[in-house]
């Protein structure tokens, strides 16, 4: 089979979110104990951490990796580019010739805001209605789609950088939000107001006191994906109910699970379980209306390879 290219636009017009969503729940229940997925690994270079992420699937014949460059700081040059540029190749499992090649950069956003929502319907409190989301890039915009998919939110409180960024933020959302009260605020009103809470920076330290979460609220952590960054707090972690994504990644990378440990603030089996046993239901998940969940995503190369086979099904 000839490779073929999927651009940017194509990734945007062609992957359906709810779609995705309902294939990676479905990969993480059915498949993942099927899939092997090595380590990623990590290479710090001039321009920022270069990131390969391969996953193959012994049962479905699949094959995939992603090549990505985490940018020490988004480029100036290109407003609205964000920090990672991403390419994913889905290979022929037989020859690993690329089948197709995909501009991933939209499929990151995109897949790391659907595993956050399988996540969310799972843990989060059915009734939830007010979202909070720290940031303002482009996978803050990707977690504010998405999670619409899952509960039936009425109120969006957005805390970015600046509040300048937050400002137009706000200004470029309202047009897509009908019947949805979007609103800048601060960090502390955000962490303390919202049923369902997202952070998508790329903050190297907590965004907030913990001590201020309401009851029952759920938090998906994306943004920090090394050992010595967390987006949240001690606090946080040691009172809430940790679900990570995988295992592996939550030893080697959660700097909000390895800070707290390191100070002995928790032990070593804090963590409740991770996707696969969450959703396939082996692990209990909200255990009662007042706890607070906690999901960590420092990202899964099945996530990915899903999604190319979600763009795979719609070639001619």
């Amino acid at each position: 089979m000839p490779n073929s290219f999927l651009s940017e636009a194509d990734v945007r017009a062609r992957l359906d979110p709810a779609l995705l969503v309902t294939a990676i729940e479905a990969a993480f229940r059915d498949r993942y104990s099927a899939v092997t997925i090595p380590d990623r690994t990590q290479a710090i270079i001039p321009q920022g951490t270069f990131i390969t992420m391969a996953c193959c699937d012994r049962i479905g014949n699949a094959l995939g990796i992603k090549l990505a460059l985490v940018r020490n700081q988004p480029r100036e040059a290109t407003p609205g580019e964000g920090c990672v540029h991403a390419t994913y190749l889905l290979l022929d499992p037989e020859t690993t010739e690329p089948r197709l090649t995909i501009a991933a950069n939209y499929l990151t956003d995109l897949r790391t805001a659907a595993t956050s929502a399988v996540a969310t319907k799972f843990l989060a409190r059915p009734a939830a209605t007010t979202l909070g989301i720290f940031g303002t890039g482009r996978q803050a915009r990707a977690h504010l789609r998405v999670m619409l998919l899952v509960r039936p939110f009425r109120q969006v409180l957005v805390c970015g950088q600046t509040e300048a960024r937050s400002d137009e933020f706000v200004r470029e959302v309202l047009p897509e939000m009908p019947g949805i009260t979007v609103t800048a605020t601060d960090a502390r009103t955000c962490a303390a107001e919202s049923d369902v809470l997202c952070t998508c920076t790329t903050s190297p330290d907590p965004l907030f006191d913990g001590g201020v979460l309401r009851a029952g609220a759920h938090l998906n952590l994306v943004g920090a994906f090394q050992p010595h960054t967390r987006e949240v707090d001690t606090y946080t972690i040691k009172h809430a109910r940790v679900v990570v994504d995988t295992y592996v990644g939550a030893r080697t990378e959660m700097g909000e699970l390895l800070i707290p440990l390191r100070e002995g603030a928790i032990s070593g089996g804090h963590v409740a379980s991770d996707l696969h046993e969450l959703v396939s239901g082996k692990k209990e998940g909200r255990r009662n209306r007042e706890e607070v969940t906690v999901f960590k995503s420092v990202g899964c190369a099945l996530e990915d390879l899903v999604a190319a086979e979600v763009l795979m099904a719609t070639q001619p």
